[in-house]
């Protein structure tokens, strides 16, 4: 489970009720249910307007996306096909659908299996790219709910601002009714920029960081297994794959002194 993600929500939430409490207000003046149903039915309406019930259903599940952890970094990979590099060096590409079998990814699975199948190399990155094009779109298709939950909310606390204003100014010959109805029109705008930026904003660029993630770690994958089927030499693969790192973090331990990288 990502910590860094869950700090940040309840920082979010404490952030609000510590404004609250140091500005001598009291919690149950911020508390409204016609606000909430507003806001929060309005926003529910216009997303399933939008999206099909299975999407408006699967795009709420990649909340519990946000908090995990990547099972796998780019590091990792990188370290992985240099050990794939080094078991074809050593045996022939053939020997690689064993090794296959012990992978999680599926992707990269997939990759192996086609080099092993003896597939054209530019075949192979046509198919592995044809995926990669698939996956984040379907990335981007979450990515997009989260985004217009959070444009929703902000736009529904608007509408429910005008509306108490609309029941305030209705209302201007009972002053002694006119400061708690203004307070209350404001409470939905409240409400919305809450859902948009203590909950949809982030949890969208949240996911928009895994997908970028997820997609460099795909791209050295396809660059790493051609790269394999080629038949260059473990140390080149390397290389070639380091420079997909930052500068400060291509120092990966030579594999060689524990059984990786064969020594030219």
């Amino acid at each position: 489970m990502d910590i860094a993600t869950i700090i940040g929500l309840v920082l979010g939430v404490g952030a609000v009720i510590f404004g609250v409490f140091s500005s001598g207000g009291v919690i149950d003046s911020f508390i409204d249910g016609a606000s909430a149903g507003i806001v929060i039915g309005g926003a529910m309406g216009s997303l399933l307007t939008t999206y099909p019930l299975p999407d408006f259903v699967s795009g709420f599940k990649t909340f519990t996306l946000a908090l995990k952890i990547p099972a796998m970094n780019i590091r990792e990979i990188i370290e992985k096909i240099i050990e794939l590099s080094n078991v074809a060096r050593k045996e022939g590409l053939l020997s690689l659908e064993e090794a296959a079998a012990d992978l999680d990814d599926p992707f990269l699975k997939k990759g192996i299996l086609l080099i092993v199948d003896g597939t054209d190399p530019d075949l192979v990155r046509a198919i592995m790219e044809t995926e990669l094009v698939s996956i984040e779109g379907r990335h981007k298709k979450k990515i997009a709910f989260w985004d217009s939950f959070g444009a929703f909310g902000p736009a529904w606390g608007m509408i429910g601002t005008l509306i108490g204003l609309i029941v305030a100014l209705g209302n201007l010959d009972n002053v002694a009714t006119l400061g708690p109805t203004m307070a209350v029109c404001f409470i939905t705008t409240l409400y919305g920029s809450l859902i948009a930026n203590i909950l949809c904003a982030p949890i969208a660029g949240n996911l928009k960081n895994q997908n970028e993630s997820e997609m460099m770690i795909k791209e050295i994958m396809i660059e790493g297994l051609l790269s394999i089927q080629a038949g260059e030499n473990p140390r080149v693969i390397e290389e070639k794959l380091k420079s997909f790192l930052a500068p400060v973090d291509r120092s990966i331990e030579d594999a060689g002194a524990e059984g990786g990288v064969e020594p030219v």
